[in-house]
């Protein structure tokens, strides 16, 4: 049945396409009167809403999750959480594993492009591993949460809140249980928590780095000259966005949403912002109040996202690494584009600059149409715009407050965050052969 739907639809509509019935049943599992605690049936779109972005991991919500939501719902959202960062296709896989079914090489070819990998072989241990990973990593998480939690919030309690953070915190959703002390509060509580705040930023990069990098740092340890070049690029942007933006939001908020903290809770805070923009939707300050240095570094942050192959979404790490590095070959006047003494072929620069124009695109075309909808200013509406393309899941608190309309224009931008901006582009459209001629070439001005 799935390799005849594969071979109909192609790999790369077949795995984007399979969020939909993940998304389509969450949607009616949480418009049942036993998810919400009014006992009543949730409207159709705001269930919808809260399954896309759950299972596309962003975090955006129409309702606080601990004050709407019953534990069957949250635990529904937790699910659809955990499917989307893994991908369907991956438990597919696994399922078949346990059950000892045949994969054949069509499926294992569906599962190397839905894995990131580059090579058929190894495929399945590929997948093995990532899903012990993220057992592995989330229940670390989980235990280490624990010693907080469960001493503040009672034992059972305690050990559930560590599961579901946890969960959240490494598949980069940023769905949280905080409203049990304020709605909509996030994290804001545990601003000053060293503890908490640095579990948690673990686990977000851990989960946004990418299941290859992690299988290449299993695999040649420490060695740095030993890794792919993907992982090394995925390192070292990594890294370079960790550190830019947290002396960013460390130099632009420190008169403002740092102003009451001491200098080590401003680092601590300031790197918890660089990393949660990035595509987890956390937060521990409040981000209305963000000034406009700060909003527009964020701003960059959301729409760079993670790294391929990982549970986080927007353009990826690579995607800007390739574009900055074609731009400093190209102003030293050399042909080709090299880094770590390899080669990047002209096609995937070309890709990423494609990337890039349609997520611009999208964020811009969107903020205009829902700033003209809803009335409300640009920069409210251009934050929540490329916090759902980058399925980020930070707001400044309009989410709940817009129109069906606008919902549904933020629902398309997660989706098309997660499967990939070009992804979306390639499922919807009609590739039509190209006529065997070459055309005449014709020199134009640019720049």
């Amino acid at each position: 049945m799935i390799s005849k739907l594969i071979s109909k639809l192609g790999y790369t509509r077949f795995i984007a396409l399979s969020f939909i019935p993940v998304i389509l049943l969450g949607t009616f599992l949480l418009c049942l009167p036993i998810s919400s605690k009014t006992g009543e049936w949730t409207n159709f779109i705001d269930s919808l809403f809260t399954s896309v972005s759950a299972t596309c991991v962003t975090g955006l919500v129409v309702f606080d999750t601990f004050t709407h939501w019953t534990v069957f719902g949250q635990i529904v959202i937790l699910i659809m959480i955990q499917i989307g960062g893994l991908g369907l296709m991956t438990i597919i896989t696994m399922i078949s594993i346990f059950l000892r079914k045949k994969i054949n090489m069509r499926e294992r070819k569906m599962m190397m492009q839905s894995s990131g990998n580059t090579q058929i072989d190894g495929t399945l241990k590929l997948v093995k591993k990532i899903v012990g990973g993220t057992f592995i990593f989330e229940g670390i998480g989980a235990v280490l949460l624990a010693f907080r939690f469960c001493p503040q919030m009672g034992m059972l309690k305690g050990i559930y809140y560590s599961c579901f953070h946890a969960i959240s915190a490494f598949c980069n959703a940023g769905f949280d249980l905080m409203g049990f002390r304020q709605p909509y509060s996030s994290l804001t509580y545990y601003t000053n928590d060293y503890y908490v705040n640095i579990i948690i930023m673990s686990l977000i990069v851990i989960g946004g780095i990418g299941f290859i990098v992690w299988n290449d740092i299993l695999k040649n340890k420490f060695h740095f000259s030993k890794y792919l070049l993907h992982t090394k690029i995925v390192l070292v942007t990594t890294a370079i966005l960790l550190v830019a933006g947290g002396l960013g939001f460390f130099v632009f908020e420190y008169n403002g949403e740092l102003a009451d903290k001491t200098v080590p809770q401003k680092i601590v805070n300031a790197m918890f912002m660089s990393v949660t923009t990035r595509t987890a939707g956390f937060n521990t300050i409040d981000l209305s109040n963000l000034s406009d240095s700060g909003t527009l570094l964020s701003l960059i942050l959301m729409l760079i996202g993670g790294s391929p192959g990982s549970t986080a979404g927007g353009l990826k790490t690579t995607t800007i690494a390739v574009v900055v590095i074609a731009v400093f070959s190209m102003a030293k006047g050399g042909d080709d584009i090299n880094t770590f003494k390899r080669r990047i072929v002209s096609d995937v620069v070309k890709q990423s600059a494609v990337i890039i124009l349609i997520y611009l695109f999208a964020v811009m075309l969107s903020s205009m149409i829902i700033c003209s909808v809803e009335g409300l200013g640009m920069s409210q509406v251009l934050f929540e715009t490329a916090s759902a393309a980058g399925t980020v899941g930070v707001s400044k608190g309009i989410t709940n407050q817009i129109s069906a309309i606008s919902k549904i224009i933020l629902m398309i931008m997660m989706y098309g965050g997660r499967i990939g901006g070009l992804s979306l582009v390639l499922v919807f459209g009609q590739r039509k052969p190209e006529a065997p001629v070459k055309r005449p070439t014709e020199q134009i001005l640019i720049g």
